[in-house]
């Protein structure tokens, strides 16, 4: 009888101990089996966002740019990607291009916050993998596609806490021959132009291709359908076409533009991170030397007499107005120079207190005979960086969150005058928003000035930001100064030629004759209308699928419901 009792018992914990790995067995075969399926898409999408981050700069092959999009059409009109799928897939290419675009950021913050931020903006690529897969079946649609491509630059470039367009498309191509596009659009109708061109190259690929395995009988009857996607990419040829001739006179110095002689300073800083706010009388007596230098070379003939100097942002992060040993210093280098300086410098806001320690990012232009003038405010500051949204919600999550600073936006035209000279100016952060430099030339702005503090990131991040002034040359026909603190300092022509630069983390300066403009380009001009248009293209091509397919709703659940509003198959 004991051993009859045992056997029972045995049997029965022999089979609940081989439930389980029947279970991991039958999930483990389910997912091989739906990878297998989704790996030449899965494949796909990552090599679609490598080819897209190695179009910006460091890398600078801007062609692929045109092959990410190419790439990301086929997986997104595949007849088996869903809109979930899209979702996903978009989701996949925005993380494969943001995490290697910005590892700048992980130096600053650390690694959580980059691949935080690096998910976030993710999401916008697959707002769009998602829309594009519900008008795929729509007529044209390379078209609606590079619409809703713009609807979502737009959004992530407005949203959250006023937007992140770092990543924006149009950036990628400063080497490009699509750049002249900027002259009638800006950075919005270059993005436009580039995914167009990539989802119009899809387009062709793929309906060549179904041609090709059709019957011979079907190939000679109907002719592959190429005309659509042939019209778009000839549009974006014979727009650039047109506005290069405008482009290159302007860069080639043609006109009776008057010259002037402008130059800009790099004094570097004892060491790279952020630790240098710490040595923020080292960073001030650098840009002194450096000018000082400047200076016995104008006298010695080597360089010639500017009419006016540019310092980097944070060059005095002490505050000149309230300290006399820093103001001296910036008197004293303005007289041996002999010409104003656009002195980048902290100053404390009207209400600051130790316990509210506010303080503006400021531009200030100051002449050699009269001290401290006009001045610009920088009026679109850089959240988690220069102040923290949220500061008593986000210092509980990182301790890095306390690095935020305290700054406040100002107030103004975005235009200082030296030497009589109205020049633009956006500040580091600001130059990558299209409405900064467009409302400095919309206020009388002859050439731009992008004053940067790049000695908390590295050089990719520079060659980046560089990119970002060089496309503002060309939209806004200006040429246009970049200082920074420890480079890549240019000056740039109105074609986005790079006339001089410095090397990074190195003192120099830079001394060149330029152009002062006044004419307005259609993209300064009329820039929010065009972006709005190219959005309204994207939107338009969602209430046409909307019209078109009756629904978003898939056919096999509409099948579904028809067949239970007839009552067969309730059961």
């Amino acid at each position: 009888m004991a051993e009859a009792d045992i056997e029972p018992d045995s049997g029965e914990s022999t089979a609940s101990e081989a439930t389980p790995p029947s279970r991991a067995k039958r999930f483990g075969t389910v997912f091989g089996r739906a990878l297998s399926a989704r790996l030449p898409a899965l494949s796909v999408t990552i090599v679609a966002g490598l080819a897209l981050c190695v179009s910006f700069p460091p890398f600078g092959f801007w062609y692929a740019a045109i092959l990410a999009f190419a790439l990301l059409g086929w997986v997104l009109t595949r007849p088996s990607t869903t809109a979930a799928g899209g979702l996903g897939y978009g989701l996949l290419f925005g993380l494969v291009f943001y995490l290697p675009l910005l590892p700048w950021i992980s130096g600053l913050v650390g690694a959580l916050p980059w691949v935080m931020l690096s998910l976030l903006e993710a999401l916008f690529p697959a707002l769009f993998a998602l829309f594009a897969v519900l008008v795929r079946r729509f007529p044209r649609w390379p078209l609606w596609f590079a619409g809703l491509w713009s609807a979502q630059e737009w959004l992530k470039s407005t949203v959250p806490f006023g937007g992140f367009p770092w990543g924006v498309v149009g950036f990628s191509q400063s080497e490009s021959p699509i750049l002249p596009l900027a002259y009638f659009g800006g950075a919005p109708l270059v993005s436009f132009a580039v995914a167009l061109l990539g989802f119009s190259v899809s387009a062709m690929a793929l309906e060549v291709i179904r041609w090709w395995r059709g019957d011979a009988a079907a190939r000679a009857s109907a002719p592959p359908a190429v005309v659509l996607p042939g019209l778009c990419i000839s549009l974006v040829l014979l727009s650039t076409a047109l506005a290069w001739p405008h482009v290159r006179k302007s860069g080639v110095g043609a006109g009776d533009d008057p010259t002037v002689t402008v130059a800009a300073v790099q004094g570097n800083v004892p060491r790279l991170g952020l630790e240098f706010n710490a040595q923020r009388r080292a960073v001030l007596d650098n840009h002194v030397s450096e000018t000082l230098r400047l200076a016995e070379d104008v006298r010695a003939g080597r360089a010639r007499q500017p009419m006016f100097v540019i310092w980097p942002e944070n060059s005095s992060d002490i505050d000149p107005l309230a300290n006399p040993d820093a103001g001296q210093q910036i008197a004293a280098a303005a007289e041996a120079i002999d010409a104003p300086i656009l002195v980048g410098g902290v100053v404390a806001a009207p209400d600051y207190s130790p316990d509210n320690p506010v303080s503006t990012n400021s531009v200030i232009v100051w002449n050699p005979q009269t001290g401290p003038a006009d001045r610009h405010d920088k009026q679109i500051i850089q959240p988690f960086g220069e102040y923290l949204p949220w500061r008593s919600f986000f210092s509980r999550l990182s301790p890095y969150a306390e690095r935020a600073g305290y700054f406040v936006p100002g107030q103004g035209t975005g235009v200082v005058r030296a030497a009589g000279v109205p020049v633009g100016v956006t500040t580091c952060w600001e130059v990558i928003f299209d409405r900064a430099a467009r409302e400095s030339v919309r206020n009388g702005a002859q050439i731009l000035a992008v004053p940067a503090n790049n000695a908390t990131f590295d050089q990719a991040m520079s060659e980046q930001q560089l990119a970002f002034g060089r496309l503002r040359a060309v939209e806004h026909d200006r040429y246009v100064v970049v200082a920074g603190t420890v480079g890549i300092s240019a000056i740039i022509a109105p074609d986005g030629r790079e006339l001089a630069r410095t090397g990074f983390f190195e003192p120099a300066y830079l001394d060149q004759q330029i152009r002062l403009k006044t004419a307005l380009t259609p993209a300064t001009r009329f820039g929010p209308i065009i972006e709005a248009v190219l959005v309204a293209i994207g939107v338009a091509g969602l209430l046409g699928a909307m019209l078109h397919n009756g629904s978003f709703v898939p056919a096999r659940l509409k099948s579904r419901r028809a067949t239970t509003d007839d009552g067969e198959g309730a059961t």
